[in-house]
């Protein structure tokens, strides 16, 4: 059996059920390099520490390292700094690494370390949704060419990902599709009940129909923009709710209160996993109208649900995910004209054509799953499919 090490970061809801998958494949431990206070941190994008109420650790070994940078955190390059990562990777001898990320110092290093010593795979979803242009640019372009010689394969997420790849150096040969998921059977897990509430507590009656966004309340999220289409649009059977915390809270609060249709503009705070899945399936459609977002695993789990989907063009899945008119739209990111008339377009479909394309939604998204993750690493040694 192969011995493969994670090096990430700190636990992650995302992760760590494909790291329990892989401990039944593999003689596996992770490496946590943000050190064991990661286990409660505070978010900035939420605006308050976040501690998951499912358990992140349980179902495989890992190993925190000694972080000893005076800022931890993943918010910049020298927040995690872990002098005895190597060694401490070394003395278990692995016989193959996989990485998470290299713009943290130890991670970086780790790549420098083990380079043509063990196979490395690297992971991370970047995109070039968002090209910027002149020197500094030009600049970028070699630095991330020459990180990424440092790499053996990388584990790409989707189709704008895999162009990123390709544009900083690797080739084809080197790419391995890994996609994106969430778990798909926990969001897919219908509660009609506990839905019925929620809706009932907006006083929504059956034939309302709720658009939704669940997470951070930042600007880059542009739910502003989501806020002000709605008012435009103005539909008298259509809600909107906003669920989750950030530094744009009180803007957006103030922004639906001195609407006109400030009734129909609902507010929660953050939701935690378990019941997160609710919160899906009580609406109609998943928005997300993102300026910049290398993927939106929201969305997969809005297609776990079985809801239609709008995004802008800046979401990183769409590209994979969204097929207009199938199971949802995309719309110009920044243009409230674009999401405004894209909006109007699902609404009219009314809440039958919305569950049919919630229903083509959920097809879509069981191919994007924790075991594909896990088939695809598995199937690869040292970087060949067998």
């Amino acid at each position: 059996m192969k011995r493969l090490a994670i090096v990430v970061t700190h636990p992650i809801q995302y992760y760590t059920p494909v790291f329990k998958l892989l401990a039944e494949k593999t003689d596996l431990m992770v490496f946590y390099t943000w050190g064991e206070g990661s286990m409660n941190k505070y978010d900035p994008g939420f605006g308050k520490t976040i501690k998951w109420d499912i358990d992140l650790l349980d179902g495989y070994n890992y190993q925190w390292a000694d972080n000893i940078a005076t800022d931890p955190g993943t918010h910049h390059f020298n927040g995690i700094d872990t002098p005895g990562l190597n060694e401490q990777i070394r003395a278990w001898q692995p016989d193959m690494i996989l990485v998470y990320g290299w713009a943290f110092k130890s991670h970086l290093s780790v790549l420098r370390h083990f380079k043509n010593k063990i196979p490395i795979l690297f992971r991370g979803d970047s995109v070039l949704l968002n090209k910027q242009k002149g020197f500094r640019n030009l600049l970028r372009s070699i630095y991330l060419r020459w990180v990424y010689k440092h790499i053996d394969y990388a584990l790409y997420v989707g189709t704008n990902n895999k162009a990123y790849f390709k544009k900083y150096g690797l080739k084809d040969s080197q790419l391995i599709f890994v996609p994106h998921a969430v778990d798909n059977d926990r969001f897919s897990n219908p509660d009609p009940a506990g839905a019925d509430d929620l809706r009932s507590s907006l006083k929504l009656d059956e034939k309302d129909i709720l658009i939704l966004y669940a997470g951070k309340f930042e600007n880059v999220k542009s739910l502003d923009l989501l806020i002000s289409a709605f008012i435009n649009s103005a539909h008298p059977k259509v809600h909107l709710l906003l669920v989750g915390n950030g530094p744009d809270e009180q803007k957006l609060n103030a922004m639906a209160t001195s609407s006109t249709v400030s009734v129909k503009i609902h507010f929660s705070d953050f939701v935690n996993q378990t019941a997160l899945p609710v919160i899906y399936q009580a609406a109609d459609i998943y928005c997300l109208p993102s300026t910049s977002e290398t993927w939106g695993l929201a969305v997969n789990e809005a297609m776990a649900c079985g809801k239609a989907i709008l995004v802008s063009d800046k979401v990183g899945c769409a590209a994979d995910l969204v097929k207009a008119d199938f199971n949802g739209d995309i719309f110009e990111a920044g243009s409230l004209t674009s999401i405004t008339d894209k909006l109007d377009r699902l609404v009219h479909k009314g809440k039958s054509g919305l569950a049919e394309m919630g229903r083509n939604s959920y097809k879509i998204i069981q191919d994007w799953s924790f075991d594909a993750q896990v088939t695809h690493i598995i199937n690869y040694k040292n970087g060949r499919n067998k």
